[in-house]
């Protein structure tokens, strides 16, 4: 049971990249948003600090810097003070008199903030909080203050002002600032994720294209037609990815052309030994040297049978990546134990012509297989008494193994296609059903090797095969 998403890939790449572009976006915004507010604290805490110092700077002094006379009282210190001043937009001065009945109080300010109501009661909290700074809520929103107190004339040590500069900002105001930076950027962001989307759409699309031709090749194949193959183009990973659908087209062609030549071999050449079983079975009488006859005859060509059967399929092994395994190997040694096998195939006068003298990499079984099949196809074709000759050798990069017989020879014509499957030379006799010299050449072909027939030096064939080193 197969689970995943049933999204299209193109939608799921454009979704994690906007995705990815939307954390991005929202991290940038919570950033600015955090540096903003800070800059506005630490701003706004700057200019109270400085309303504060040069306040008291000038209430130090007392004079009035008009008349170059000492203020008659802190009122109008204060009032003379607050005409001098011009505020920020969000920012107001405050001059209170600290008296039991209604407060008369000076303001100055934008008109923005001087408009908005401070009851007696507020101003009062603010004179007589133990601090020298701190917060209030008003009807305009949040306000952070400063107070500095005015001293009376020839006041005692320890006596308590009798009127208050408050400096104020209007917290809400500065941030709005902030809040429109916000909202114009979420307005950007949004565009940019719009963009981000359309712009993911399409490159998921150009990326994605070679993986919908592949897809449209896989749709369009059949046992009967793996011939659609990729057009490749550039070195990325879309175009390994086209040469490797192509490499496995070609297994798989390769595979169904070799399943589709082994069943039409085994069919046409199976067909005639059953024929022929049919065909005694159903003459068969009640003697019973009959019988025995007939039984030896389909004894025969079941075996035959099997025998091809069994070179069919070790054909059909051929083409699999394992059905050669290389190792280093002893050629002088391999050619002995194949001399000592062939000797008691028949009555031949059987010759070790030469003995290659070093190792090679090779599957030594498989060579044993094609050199005893060569032996095999060389006792066929000669009589008893008749010599064939075996033998190996060694040069820089080959290794040559051949069986040679005093035999008829191959004719110039059927050198080319004797190899091929249930080929039969001129000669009926020589490779039996066909099966053995294509045996013997797919052994050679495992090996990177080719195998070749000559005319023998003392007349009849020899076949060689020459395998890399």
């Amino acid at each position: 049971m197969t689970t995943g998403s049933r999204l299209p890939a193109r939608v799921r790449i454009m979704g994690w990249l906007v995705l990815l572009m939307l954390s991005a976006l929202t991290t940038v915004i919570l950033v600015v948003r955090e540096y903003q507010l800070r800059e506005i604290d630490d701003r706004v805490n700057r200019s109270l600090e400085q309303d504060a110092e040069e306040f008291r700077i000038y209430a130090g002094t007392g004079v009035n810097p008009v008349t170059g006379q000492m203020y008659d009282h802190q009122h109008e210190l204060i009032e003379a003070y607050l005409r001098g001043q011009y505020t920020d937009t969000a920012e107001v001065l405050i001059g209170v008199p600290d008296s039991a009945g209604p407060l008369d109080e000076k303001v100055q300010g934008h008109p923005s903030v001087t408009s908005i109501p401070l009851d007696d009661g507020l101003l009062r909290s603010i004179m007589h909080d133990p601090g020298t700074t701190g917060t209030a809520m008003t009807p305009g929103g949040e306000m952070r203050w400063v107070k500095v107190g005015v001293l009376a004339a020839n006041a005692p040590e320890g006596a308590q002002p009798t009127a208050w500069l408050i400096a104020g900002y209007f917290m809400d105001q500065v941030r709005a600032v902030v809040t429109s930076t916000l909202r114009t950027l979420v307005v950007v962001s949004l565009i940019g994720l719009v963009l981000t989307a359309g712009a993911s759409w399409l490159i998921a699309g150009w990326i994605l294209a070679p993986v919908r031709t592949v897809r449209a090749a896989a749709a369009e194949l059949t046992e009967q037609d793996l011939t659609k193959r990729i057009p490749v183009q550039g070195r990325d990973d879309i175009a390994a990815l086209a040469e490797q659908f192509n490499a496995m087209l070609d297994r798989l062609e390769h595979a169904f052309a070799t399943r589709r030549q082994f069943l039409d071999d085994a069919g046409h050449e199976l067909r005639t030994p059953i024929t022929i079983i049919r065909g005694h079975l159903e003459l068969m009488g009640d003697d019973p040297a009959e019988r025995a006859e007939v039984i030896r005859l389909c004894t025969d060509e079941l075996d035959r049978m099997a025998r091809m059967v069994d070179d069919l399929l070790l054909l059909a092994k051929a083409e699999q990546p394992d059905f050669v395994r290389f190792a280093s190997t002893s050629v002088p040694e391999l050619t002995s134990d194949i001399d000592a096998k062939v000797r008691a195939m028949a009555d031949r006068r059987w010759t070790l012509e030469n003995l290659g003298e070093g190792d090679a990499m090779l599957d030594g079984h498989r060579v044993t297989q094609a050199m005893v099949q060569l032996a095999h196809n060389a006792v066929q074709h000669t009589k008893p008494g008749d010599e064939i000759r075996i033998g190996s050798a060694l040069t820089g990069s080959q290794v040559f193994f051949w069986v040679g017989d005093t035999g008829p020879g191959v004719p110039e014509s059927d050198r080319d296609r004797i190899f091929e499957r249930f080929a039969r030379g001129t000669n009926q006799t020589r490779d039996g059903a066909g099966l053995g010299l294509a045996i013997v050449k797919a052994i050679a072909d495992a090996h990177n090797g080719e195998v070749s027939v000559h005319t023998s030096p003392g007349g009849g064939a020899r076949f060689v095969m020459e395998l890399p080193r």
